[in-house]
Order: C-alpha cells, then structure tokens, then sequence
C-alpha cells in the first residue's frame, strides 16, 4: 500500500496503462458507513470477513485511508492483454443527433469476456491464488461477471462455481455457455443445491430469482467448503477500487487531447462500473480541483437510487450476508425479469450511496423499451452492439445530448459503455418484435420490500 497521495499521473506505465488503483475514499469527507455483523450489528472485523473473502481483498475492502494501491505485476502483465481500453468520440451519433455536444465514450467491451467485469476478476483470482486456494464461488446476473471470472480462473488454475440468476440463465444460454468452456460450474439460482435456495424457493414458488438470491447461495457455498471463498462483481469497495482503472484510463486520455468532461454518465446496478469510470473525476470534485456533473442511470423497474431508502439492509435475500448502510429496495425485494441483468440488485454500492446521499451525484431511471431505442439507435450509428446495461447510460447521454441540441450548448459529455450485447440477442428480439414492455414497481410493491429492512440503530 502507497500511504501518501501522490498525483495519479505517477502510475501510469509507458503504455499508459495504470500501475495503481485509486480508492476514491481516501478522498471522502464522510465516510461509508462500516458492514455490520448481522446477529451483532456491531461493526466487522478483518479476522469475521477472512472466512468469506480472500484476506488481502478484506484489507482493501475496509481500508478507507490508503488512496493508491499498486497492482501486482502478475495482474498487470493480464491487462496488457486488453488494456489500455479506448476512449471513443462519438462522431457519428453526434451527427446523427445533430448536437453541438461532443459525446465521448470509454469502451470495456474488447475482451472476450466482454465487459468490464475483467479488471476486478483477475484481481479477486490472483489473490485467491496468491493465498493458496482450490477456488472461488459466485453469482452473477446477466453473465458478464460470470464470464469474466471463468476466464480469470481458468488462466490462473482455479475452481469457479457460479450461481446465474434463474431468467438470465434461461434467456442468455450462450453466455452460460461461455463459462462452461472457461471450466465453470453454473447453476441456475435459486436451486434445489443450497439450503436458503430451497428456502427461497418454498417461500416464492416460480421466482425468476435475483442477484440477491444468487449471493446468498454462493455465499453458502463458499462458507461450507474448505479451499474456497466468495468473490463479487459489484458493490463492494474492493471492487471498485478495482474497477478504478477505468476512470484513471479515461482521465489520462483526456487530459492528453486537452478536453476536460462536463457530464460524466454511468449505468448503476450495484456500483462496480459507475464506481471505476467516475473514481478520479469524483476524486477532484471531492478535493475542490475541480467540478462535473455525474449521473447514475438505472432501470425504472429497479430504481434503488431513485425510489429506495438510504439504510442498513442485507446484501442478499437469504439474510446471511453483512448489513450494509446504502440505498435499497430491501433484500426482499425481487425485481421483474427485465433484460439488463446486471442492473438487477436490490441495494447499491456503500461508497456510491454515500456520495449520493452527500448530493455529489445525480441519479434517474429509466425504461426499458427507451433503453433499447437507444442502444439501437446506438448500434446503427457507432456499429457497436451494446450490452443492455450500458444502454441506459447510453440513453441518458443522448437525453443530455439533445439538451444541448435545444440550448446550443457545448457540452463535452462521456458516458461508460461497459459491455457489448452480442449475447443479449432475445432482448433485441423481443424489442425488434415489439414485445418488450416495461414494468414499474408501484408504491406497494416497494413498501413489501421496505418492510423487511433491519432495524438498526445509527
């Protein structure tokens, strides 16, 4: 660990590929609020964690002090592979949206893994490598963190069994089948497998399950089996310290073309992608450098920023994770079966909850069907096929785009495309055939989930 901090043009190699990781929460006035223990509500310590997590991904995940932490040389060498990632101009959707804006966008689709999700799996690998480990366990939504985590086992020579969310593993059967040839175990969640799957299930009957409902089985998994531990693609700090490679990529590419970003715009499941692009930018905003406009986008149909409430809730369905304080729609609460699988997760990222809840961050949401005109629109003018999630940022920096067509603005604006759609083909089928709809949970349905938030004194 670097303890002081040092400019993060320091850490850029001769390819200009980051040689450290940034932790935007060095640089937060207020702090994320601690995981608690869920029987105690007494904040967790390192030594309850090291049964769930790899020990060097504990000490990351509870430092809040240490801005840069340098990257192995082994992880390093693994992101050459793919790395540095591009940062694109737009120029075609500009014309297209005949904007005086000029739209950029930081591109994580060129692995085969196809997202982003990569950085932080060969990282959560290599260290449960490095500590001597059989394996890893883990859920994941729409696939890509699955995908990615399969690829970083089988290069390093470790188990990996995956826990798919029930519809994504019925609607994407190709990605599932990506991670078999990877040497991955997938099971859709919940399952008859675990002991809170088959609870979850007696409890709803037919559940199309949820992120929630897969972290709880791969947790399980992971706890009962000497030689493995859990890792995650999302919403821990870990993760996005991880995933700070992005935001570090883009900030260096800018600021050799001189252009500086007025609205940056990510799509927000748990936090993972939005975390990375935004961490350095957000880094400035916080250290008074300098100031942008930062706007999370999620689906109408999981609007945890939006419509959820800023508490202590279980990371998981089946109540046997760590409490953590962020915006929620409850463990409970099981989204509908909407095509951006990786948005689909009750709660969101500590740290990004944080800054949202301190107004340094805008959030909206967005549906589904307008989501897909945009990645179509996107598709037939950049000839990118975008994955769904990254559509709602793409949605979203087209809303901002046309804005500036109305006022005359020059606005430079970057958005995070973070994965392409080439195994989401039965959304674009049913949004081709006009059989896409859009759901939005009502009051009520948001109220069940409410009330099955822990009470936990502040």
């Amino acid at each position: 660990m670097i303890e002081n901090k040092i400019p993060y043009k320091t850490y850029l190699d001769e390819n200009e590929i980051p040689t450290a990781w940034y932790n935007l929460r060095a640089d937060m006035k207020v702090k994320p609020a601690p995981l608690l223990n869920p029987a105690t509500h007494k904040p967790l310590s390192a030594d309850e964690l090291t049964p769930i997590f790899c020990e060097e991904l504990v000490k990351q995940e509870l430092d809040n002090d240490t801005a840069f932490f340098p990257i192995p040389q082994e992880i390093l060498d693994f992101y050459k592979m793919y790395r540095p990632s591009p940062l694109v101009r737009a120029y075609c959707l500009e014309k297209v949206l005949d904007t005086p804006a000029k739209i950029y966008y930081k591109f994580e689709g060129n692995n085969t893994s196809g997202s982003h999700k990569l950085n932080s799996a060969i990282a959560q690998a290599y260290y449960a490598k490095k500590q001597g480990l059989k394996g890893v366990t883990t859920e994941t939504g729409a696939g890509q963190w699955g995908t990615a985590l399969s690829m970083a086992c089988a290069y390093l020579g470790l188990d990996c069994k995956v826990f798919m969310v029930k519809v994504s593993y019925e609607q994407k059967p190709f990605r599932r089948e990506v991670m078999r040839t990877y040497g991955a175990s997938v099971t859709p969640s919940p399952s008859m497998e675990t002991a809170v799957g088959r609870k979850i299930l007696a409890e709803h009957p037919g559940t199309t399950g949820s992120l929630g409902c897969a972290i709880s089985e791969a947790v399980e998994v992971a706890t009962q089996n000497p030689g493995y531990r859990y890792v995650l693609g999302s919403v821990l700090n870990q993760v996005l310290l991880h995933q700070s490679i992005i935001g570090l990529e883009t900030k260096a590419a800018f600021d050799k073309i001189g252009v500086k970003p007025d609205i940056i715009i990510g799509c927000a499941g748990g936090g993972s992608n939005l975390g990375g692009l935004i961490a350095p930018f957000m880094g400035e905003k916080l250290r008074g450098e300098a100031d942008y406009r930062i706007i999370a986008v999620e689906p109408a149909s999981c609007p945890s920023f939006t419509r959820g409430k800023f508490a202590y809730d279980f990371c998981d369905t089946g109540m046997i994770c760590p409490l953590a304080k962020m915006y929620t729609l409850g463990s409970g609460f099981i989204p509908s079966p909407n095509h951006a699988g990786g948005l689909r997760f009750h709660g969101m990222s500590t740290t990004l909850s944080q800054l949202y809840h301190d107004g340094y961050m805008e959030a909206r949401s967005v549906e589904q069907t307008s989501v897909f005109e945009a990645a179509e629109l996107f598709a037939r003018s950049e000839g990118i096929l975008p994955a769904p999630e990254s559509s709602h940022a793409i949605r979203a920096a087209m809303d901002e785009a046309l804005r500036c067509r109305e006022t005359g603005e020059e606005k430079n604006i970057l958005f995070g495309l973070t994965g392409t759609g080439y195994f989401d083909l039965v959304a674009y089928q049913k949004f081709n055939d006009g059989q896409m709809t859009d759901y939005i949970p009502t009051d009520a349905d948001l109220a069940v989930g409410f009330a099955g938030l822990p009470k936990v004194e502040d």
